[in-house]
C-alpha cells in the first residue's frame, strides 16, 4: 500500500472527526458514494472505521435517517391550478352527447337560432339565463324539472326521452330539441 491513499485516508478522517466534534444539531452527515475504479479502497477495518465514525448521533430534535436515497417528489398535479374541476362523461356517453353536465345558455350572449338541438345525459342541467319568470315552456313535463330564480331557469333532465324546450327571445319562439340517455 503506498502512502498517498493512507494520507487522503488521514485527512477524511480528520474532517469527519472535525465535523463530529462541532455538534450533531450543527450539521448533518452528507451521503458517501464508492470510489471510482481508478481509486485504491481501504481495508475493511479503515471502512468500519469512517463508518462508525459518521454515523449519525440521536438527537431529539432531529429524526434519524435511515436511507441515503433521497425522498421521491410529489406527483405533479394532474390539472393546472385555476382550471375547475369536471366530472368525466359516464362510460356510454359519446362525443356527440354530453354527460350529465351544466350546459349555460346566456339568452344575451348566444344566438339561440343556431342551436337546434342538444344531447346529455340523465342528470343533466340546461340553465337559461336572463329570462323572466314562466316564459320556458317543456313538451314532455314528465322528464323534466323547471326551477325559476333571479332570472335563471334550471331545466332538469330526470330521465331518458327527448324533450322539446321553447324559449322566447325577441318576439319569436325557438324550440331546441334536447335527447337524454
Amino acid at each position: 500500500m503506498s502512502r498517498a491513499p493512507f494520507g487522503r485516508f488521514v485527512v477524511v478522517l480528520a474532517a469527519a472527526v472535525g465535523v463530529a466534534a462541532c455538534g450533531a444539531d450543527a450539521v448533518s452527515p452528507l451521503p458517501v458514494q464508492p470510489p471510482g475504479p481508478t481509486r485504491s479502497t481501504p481495508s475493511p477495518s479503515a471502512i468500519s472505521t469512517i463508518s462508525a465514525s459518521l454515523a449519525p448521533t440521536g438527537s431529539p430534535s432531529r429524526p434519524t435517517l435511515t436511507s441515503a436515497r433521497p425522498a421521491a417528489p410529489p406527483p405533479a398535479p394532474t390539472r393546472p391550478r385555476g382550471t375547475p374541476r369536471t366530472t368525466p362523461p359516464p362510460a356510454d356517453a359519446t362525443p356527440a352527447c354530453q354527460g350529465a353536465v351544466r350546459y349555460d345558455l346566456p339568452l344575451a350572449d348566444t344566438e339561440i337560432e343556431l342551436l337546434e338541438s342538444l344531447c346529455f345525459a340523465t342528470g343533466a342541467v340546461l340553465r337559461i339565463q336572463g329570462i323572466g319568470p314562466g316564459l320556458v315552456t317543456v313538451d314532455r313535463p314528465e322528464l323534466v324539472s323547471v326551477q325559476y330564480e333571479a332570472g335563471v331557469v334550471d331545466v332538469r333532465f330526470v330521465r331518458p326521452g327527448t324533450v322539446a324546450v321553447t324559449i322566447p327571445k325577441d318576439g319569436r319562439e325557438h324550440t331546441v330539441t334536447v335527447v337524454v340517455r
